[in-house]
């Protein structure tokens, strides 16, 4: 009995030790327990009474959340394909469940496949009508003719037809745990998340005993591991039990391993997702009750949990079989993952977790001034309180920073789905926006960081999504434009949806260009790791399709301009004949394809009709104000503080304008940015901050991120619009990067952006475009040094201030650079 208590108090040392070895200490925490909820927040607390004023909140809906702790105090872990959300309650535990593609919706609805699928409107040839009305100066019937002709039969809310064909991304459930426990003479508590290890903590001491739970999301293992101990022995009464998806049919089986099983059929579309726990004891006893695992008077306890679903990926949906996205048992699957995780234990399972994840993290280190987690502690809430009262705090900075790269660990790993609106967290049946894939900005934020922070194997689940929507967005492109090549619409699921939906509001049902903006992921990605055989083989079809499609969109006026008709900017404004926002994407997708198509040698003839876009699509145009033009009429209000910036997007994220190359056209973009302003929502200020970090003002860079904590920050450092949406910490985490280190102007720029708060500091392990690695010292404001090590070898040019040197470099070789 002893010596498994020693070992449990031994092994938390260990871990605080390797934290300690670790300069930064990524950690944030709660000194108070959330409350208790004795059922799941889709029930309200009751579930007798589940009906339609009960059910969940609708699209964007912000306010009837009726769980506001979940978002603002929970802590969030995860490996990818499961995750689980920590409410560190004493009386009891109460963890959110998410399996990433448990979704409703897609061809295996009830009204099957071609209910699904057959929803495209064959708008093509409307497009002649559209552009002889721009020509003739007629915009409202332009307009008209675009909201009646370029929507589709599909609702989006999941609540306006039955069944809901979009659908949304659900709940996999919740995990009660009850302690026995009051909270009444409580000392002591915290709840801890470590960003070094992905480890979660909660403890607390209680008639003198000290209680302390574990808890990590494994990817090698694919479980969640969750452990209570005390430093004495006997003291672990719980009562474990399933709280199911409300919106499922299924059974829950209990065998003599202690091990529960739920297996169930979602109710629109019949996917079956299992999940399974497992409770392993020392000391003490645990029965199966009713569905529950109950244990006594045991010194420690590891529960498992592990889920999954029927989904498979499909990059070739065969549109006349309801079953195209159908793949694997999920009972057998999370039956195989239980056993051997069962014969592990928990050291061995946390040793592969703490690898696997730290090979990861561990790339890249930022240290801010003198910050570290040891000065100064005090629960993240009030740390987030006195710096939105204007106190200076580093530490939260750079934490904030490496909270974007965990998120992203957590919730993007090969093999599955990419990151949705809220990564992969969420704790209703339905949530905003269906927590879908958002793709006029929200999903491409979300990768921002990846390859610059040193992630790019977190970007296969992008790519895989993509390949996806290649097919059905064939048909689209077709039946809509009468295009070659490919693209999707503002929304997706993970069933190929590429169409519009039903709203005639183009200002945000209108994207065609949504793919093309995916598709440059593509390129970027080869950018930074120059692996030719993953371009030619996976991104090359892909970028050309995109490329294809763009150039066969654009409409060539009489005068021997190409325009973008119709076209719009996203969320903001009218339709027009040729949004700015368009025509920077349509030219960054066709260099794109131009820089791939040479760079492997293809056929020059290939990229002959995107070389002519380029040469003749409809230039920046500059206003009254001095502004970036977003549309082709001066129209702009500069009282407008919209929180969209698209028409800034070749400052950034593309690579069109900056005041390296174009210097009038980023002092119009820096109009655009004053007139919009320093607030807005949370991913809106994080797409801020990388866009002043583009135009080289540091300090202006730095109020936008002090705005993003300040403003557009939950408790728990999650990001809100209101409400929760996950993108703006991807932004914030990518602006950091690009106020110390720029590369996509074909050089490797050092400190472009530095504030005057951050007067010394080093990041090292950013990876620049050419496979470069780049370490950046800092002090008194000033460059020190730089180490660039050479992935790929070849050429690298290094900029700092108005210098520049040319390194030639050799793969492997690291070289150090002063100026």
């Amino acid at each position: 009995m002893k010596k498994s208590i020693s070992a449990f108090l031994l092994l938390a040392a260990i871990s605080q030790t390797a934290n300690a070895q670790n300069a930064q200490q990524m950690r944030y925490w709660f000194d108070r327990p959330t409350s208790v909820r004795g059922a799941a927040v889709w029930y309200n607390g009751h579930p007798e009474k589940w009906n339609d004023a009960n059910k969940p909140i609708t699209a964007g809906d912000a306010v009837r959340n009726p769980d506001p702790e979940w978002e603002s105090q929970s802590l969030p872990i995860g490996n990818g394909y499961i995750g689980a959300n920590i409410m560190g309650s004493v009386e009891a535990e109460r963890l959110t469940i998410n399996e990433k593609s448990l979704w409703r919706g897609g061809p295996n609805t009830k009204k099957g496949a071609s209910y699904y699928w057959n929803v495209n409107k064959q708008s093509a040839h409307v497009l002649k009508d559209i552009r002889k009305a721009f020509a003739e100066n007629d915009w409202k019937k332009a307009a008209e003719l675009t909201c009646k002709n370029f929507n589709s039969e599909v609702p989006y809310g999941s609540a306006d037809e039955t069944p809901s064909r979009f659908g949304s991304f659900t709940t996999a459930g919740e995990l009660y745990v009850e302690t026995g426990l009051n909270g009444i003479g409580m000392t002591g508590y915290r709840r801890e998340l470590s960003l070094d290890s992905a480890l979660a903590h909660v403890e607390f001491a209680k008639d003198g005993v000290t209680y302390r739970r574990d808890y990590f999301a494994s990817f090698p293992a694919n479980v969640i591991a969750v452990r209570f101990g005390a430093s004495k022995t006997g003291k672990q009464n719980l009562v474990i039990s399933y709280a199911p998806n409300p919106v499922s049919e299924g059974k829950m089986t209990a065998n003599s391993n202690n091990e529960l099983l739920w297996n169930a059929l979602l109710d629109n579309n019949n996917m079956q997702y299992a999940v399974r726990i497992k409770a392993i004891n020392k000391g003490g006893s645990i029965s199966n009750d009713g569905g529950r695992l109950i244990v006594k008077n045991a010194d420690e306890v590891l529960i498992l949990l592990t889920a999954d679903t029927d989904y498979k990926e499909n990059f070739d949906p065969d549109f006349n079989d309801p079953k195209t996205y159908v793949g694997e048992d999920p009972v057998a699957n999370t039956g195989k993952w239980m056993e051997l995780a069962s014969t592990k234990g928990y050291n061995q399972l946390l040793d592969e977790h703490y690898a696997d994840y730290t090979q990861l993290f561990s790339r890249v280190s930022l240290q801010l001034n003198d910050a570290s987690a040891t000065k100064n502690d005090r629960p993240i809430n009030q740390r987030l309180a006195d710096y939105r009262r204007g106190k200076q705090d580093p530490y939260l900075e750079q934490l904030y920073y490496q909270f974007g790269r965990y998120l992203l660990i957590a919730s993007s790993r090969p093999g599955n789905l990419p990151a949705n609106l809220q990564g992969i967290w969420h704790n209703n049946v339905d949530g905003p926006w269906r927590v879908d894939y958002h793709n006029n900005i929200n999903l491409q934020m979300n990768y921002w960081p990846a390859c610059q922070t040193n992630l790019m194997e977190c970007e296969q689940p992008l790519f895989n999504f993509i390949r996806g929507l290649i097919k059905p967005g064939e048909v689209t492109a077709k039946a809509y434009f009468g295009t070659r090549g490919w693209t999707t619409s503002v929304s997706g699921n993970p069933f190929g949806f590429t169409s519009p939906l039903d709203s005639e509001d183009m200002s945000w049902n209108f994207s065609p260009f949504a793919g093309p903006w995916l598709a440059t992921h593509l390129w970027n990605h080869y950018d930074y790791t120059r692996d030719r055989k993953w371009l030619a083989n996976e991104a090359y079809n892909i970028i050309k399709g995109a490329a294809d499609f763009a150039a066969d969109y654009l409409w060539h006026r009489p005068d021997g301009v190409y325009t973008a008709a119709p076209s719009t900017s996203p969320e903001h404004g009218p339709i027009d004949e040729g949004a700015t926002f368009a025509h920077a994407v349509i030219r960054e997708i066709l260099l794109d394809a131009i820089d791939a198509n040479k760079t492997l040698g293809r056929n020059a003839k290939e990229r002959s009709s995107w070389e002519d876009a380029l040469k003749h699509i409809a230039p920046y145009k500059t206003g009254r104000y001095g502004q970036l033009m977003e549309w082709s009429k001066d129209i702009d209000d500069p009282k407008d503080e919209h929180r969209h910036v698209n028409h800034l997007f070749g400052l950034h994220p593309g690579h069109t304008i900056s005041p390296v190359t174009t210097p009038d056209l980023a002092k119009a973009a820096r109009i655009v940015l004053e007139h919009r302003g320093d607030g807005a929502t949370g991913w809106s200020m994080g797409w801020k901050l990388n866009q002043w970090a583009r135009l080289h003002d540091g300090n202006h860079a730095y109020m936008l991120y002090g705005n993003l904590l300040k403003n557009g920050t939950l408790d728990n450092l999650w990001d809100t619009h209101a409400p929760f949406q996950i993108d703006g910490n991807f932004g914030g985490t990518a602006g950091v990067t690009e106020m110390l280190m720029q590369s996509h102007m074909g050089f490797v720029h050092l400190l472009p952006a530095l504030p005057d708060a951050w007067n010394s500091g080093s990041v090292k392990g950013l990876r620049a475009r050419g496979n470069f690695v780049v370490d950046i010292f800092w002090k008194d404001g000033k460059l020190e040094y730089a180490e660039i090590h050479s992935g790929s070898g070849g050429e690298c040019k290094v900029r700092y201030g108005e210098q520049t040197k040319v390194l030639k470099t050799q793969k492997g070789k690291t070289y150090k650079v002063e100026f």
